[in-house]
């Protein structure tokens, strides 16, 4: 049986929700506006029915047993996006590392795909792809 689900969202654990918020609006993405903002979250729409939890870890460790990831040595995950063009690509991670992110290796090219990606101020690795280049050569 499939899971059915309106909205998907995640949970980040971040050291400063006030600044995260900051990084992630000032990459275009925007406030759930249903959910209301505390010192301890903020929810970001990422996609049509997507969204991230930015957490405070103080916080976030109340809502599970385990350990958080060290990022600055570990990755838990890589968040995966994709968007409509190259040049949206390079926008937003050039964005990013303008707003204090750092870059996560060097831009790939694939006949499929076009990939780059960014750290994010708290270690977390976002990967920016654009799909279906072998359409637009062909």
């Amino acid at each position: 049986m499939a899971l059915q689900s309106s909205f998907t969202s995640f949970n980040l654990p971040v050291k400063n929700v006030k600044q995260s918020k900051a990084f992630f609006t000032g990459l275009g993405f925007e406030l759930n506006p249903q959910f209301p903002e505390s010192e301890n979250s903020a929810a970001i729409v990422i996609g049509d029915s997507l969204q991230v939890m930015l957490i405070h870890q103080k916080f976030f460790n109340t809502l599970t047993e385990k350990e958080s990831v060290d990022t600055s040595k570990y990755a838990q995950m890589t968040i995966a996006l994709a968007f409509e063009s190259r040049e949206k690509v390079d926008e937003i991670v050039n964005t990013a590392v303008s707003l204090g992110g750092k870059l996560h290796a060097e831009p790939e090219e694939h006949e499929f795909m076009y990939h780059w990606g960014f750290v994010d101020l708290d270690g977390h690795l976002w990967a920016i792809n654009f799909m279906g280049m072998d359409a637009e050569k062909g």
